[in-house]
């Protein structure tokens, strides 16, 4: 018990002392401890970061990123993932070490051949050209853990659908992607953690301002010559963080139960 107390307040605390660090005066944060309470709970952290740090137009650039992201991995891991699995065509043990090798490709070894076809093609500053890097860049994951649990699907299942005349999309859309939900509830999850805490990708292909994603909006909270307004800074940071723990709390049942999925038989 008492290490579980341990490791809940390691978890804990840290958010905590963000949330309360929001309500401080920057005259709180030069002449009191850092870990001192703020003397009152005012909003103007929040206002200042959402208005003047440009946090409201990049949080609704962070979600449509995300959000586009999240869909295209579904649309395309799921029926490759299925096929890896579960049908038999030519070069498929090909096409699966190419994703494994995909996952292995570090991404700042890509950054310039990338910002350089991104260049000439015209996707830099655009949200379409972050969501197709987001769903390239996961899709290797996805696939190769979405192919581990459509491999606990039981193949008379299938079978038995095809012989009452279901084609090959009714399969998958109407008995495998019911039964596969918390899986993937689990690779969209994943998902959305990668392309919301994005940094690299986003501060290497977008300079406007008006299409900048949350991390690299938090970046641009350091005033000239290292002067930091650390009220309005924790503030954004905040709300950077708030879709995350929400998003955790509705789904954390599902990813367990996705995680564990085909680990028990029987």
């Amino acid at each position: 018990m008492i290490l579980i107390a341990v490791l809940l307040i390691a978890a804990i605390y840290p958010v905590l002392w963000l949330i309360l660090c929001t309500f401080k005066t920057q005259t709180e944060f030069t002449m009191n401890s850092a870990f001192s309470l703020p003397k009152s709970f005012n909003f103007e952290n929040y206002i200042k970061a959402w208005n003047t740090g440009n946090m409201g137009t990049s949080f609704v650039n962070s979600i449509i990123c995300t959000a586009g992201s999240m869909l295209l991995i579904v649309i395309t891991a799921v029926p490759l993932s299925f096929a890896l699995a579960k049908m038999k065509w030519k070069h498929r043990s090909n096409i699966n070490g190419y994703i494994l090798i995909g996952m292995m490709v570090p991404i700042q070894v890509a950054l310039i051949p990338l910002f350089t076809i991104y260049n000439k093609i015209g996707f830099t500053n655009s949200r379409i050209g972050l969501i197709l890097i987001y769903t390239a860049y996961s899709l290797p994951l996805s696939v190769t853990l979405l192919t581990g649990f459509f491999e606990s699907v039981p193949n008379e299942m299938i079978e038995a659908a095809v012989i009452d005349g279901c084609s090959i999309y009714q399969v998958v859309g109407k008995i495998v992607f019911p039964l596969m939900t918390n899986s993937i509830m689990t690779v969209l999850t994943l998902q959305f953690m990668s392309s919301w805490n994005d940094l690299i990708f986003s501060q290497t292909m977008i300079s406007k301002t008006e299409m900048q994603t949350i991390p690299t909006a938090l970046i641009m909270f350091n005033g000239s010559y290292g002067q930091v307004d650390w009220g309005p800074l924790f503030a954004a940071m905040a709300i950077a963080v708030v879709p995350t723990l929400v998003l955790y709390m509705f789904l954390s049942k599902f990813m367990i139960r996705g995680l564990t999925a085909g680990a028990i038989k029987g």
